[in-house]
């Protein structure tokens, strides 16, 4: 997989899982990505509503897609008669894996307890 496929493949996913997850989390009483946070970064980074004062909460995702290509060649010869069997199996094989990961965080307003 290219890059870019990659990248754009990712977001959508996680567009997608965000807005399912919005509409859920609307009939809980709880809230994803909410707009309106306000920012602190003296003590890491703090976010909060200034209108309820309510703290967010971020939600982190590191995620590896694994991809494996290649070609497999096999082959073999057997005799089986009733219960007995010979035989002997070779197999080949040449392939290209790769890794690729990303990480993202998506703040969160958990439903009140």
């Amino acid at each position: 997989m290219k890059l870019n496929d990659f990248v754009t493949e990712t977001l959508k996913k996680i567009i997608d899982g965000i807005t399912d997850a919005q509409k859920y989390y609307s009939t809980k009483g709880g809230n994803v990505n909410p707009s309106g946070l306000t920012y602190r970064t003296n003590e890491g980074i703090q976010m909060w509503n200034y209108q309820t004062y309510q703290t967010a909460q971020m939600i982190d995702f590191d995620s590896a897609v694994t991809t494996a290509e290649g070609t497999e060649t096999k082959g073999g010869i057997g005799v089986f008669v009733g219960p007995l069997g010979l035989g002997s199996q070779g197999k080949s094989d040449a392939s290209n894996t790769s890794v690729s990961r990303i990480k993202f965080s998506v703040p969160i307003f958990l439903p009140k307890g």
